[in-house]
């Protein structure tokens, strides 16, 4: 699997678990042991958390965890939008720029966490810092919060991608996202 990157693997644990998915967990261990402390430390515990279950037990935590939690749904437009008129223009201009990215879509909505992911492995470095700092860390910072009790392994994989997201982007939880064409890669 060499040229995949972290956010490519990260992607791959936020979709619903398939056959492999502690594999490919495992994978992303492996890849997170060059990062910083914390974000290698959140994802460990996560590993330890999903190692003795089988599919079919980590598919029930993440439902339990991201379906049937409204606080903790992936789709990152609904956790910066709510149910707003501008999770709509969110939702076009996600679709757009990932045709442009040629990211493919899977079942899941334009604004799902792994096609943010996704989208933010292709961007350039300034655009990449921008969506990050004023969308996919936003979102993952609300889901965080709705886990402060009640913490399971899904919670520790959220907790490992906001600290990977946090070590290289910029991020001021003071600064929500405005309108949405205000960001120059969702124009």
């Amino acid at each position: 699997m060499s040229g995949v990157t972290i956010y490519e693997r990260l992607a791959v644990l936020f979709s619903y678990p398939a056959d492999g998915y502690r594999r490919q967990a495992g994978d992303c261990l492996g890849a997170m042991a060059g990062e910083p402390g914390e974000v290698a430390a959140a994802f460990r515990e996560f590993y330890a958390g999903i190692e003795g279950l089988d599919t079919e037990e980590v598919q029930e935590l993440f439902t339990r965890t991201f379906d049937l939690n409204p606080m903790c749904t992936l789709e990152t437009g609904w956790q910066l939008y709510g149910e707003d008129y501008q999770r709509g223009e969110f939702l076009v201009r996600m679709r757009e720029q990932l045709r442009e990215y040629e990211v493919p879509e899977s079942g899941e909505l334009p604004d799902h966490l792994s096609h943010a992911l996704l989208l933010l492995g292709k961007l350039e470095a300034e655009e990449a810092a921008e969506f990050a700092s004023r969308y996919v860390l936003p979102a993952l910072d609300k889901m965080r919060g709705a886990w402060k009790e009640n913490r399971n392994a899904f919670a520790l994989l959220l907790e490992s991608a906001f600290a990977l997201l946090r070590n290289r982007y910029p991020y001021d939880p003071a600064l929500t996202p405005r309108r949405v064409p205000e960001l120059h890669v969702l124009q």
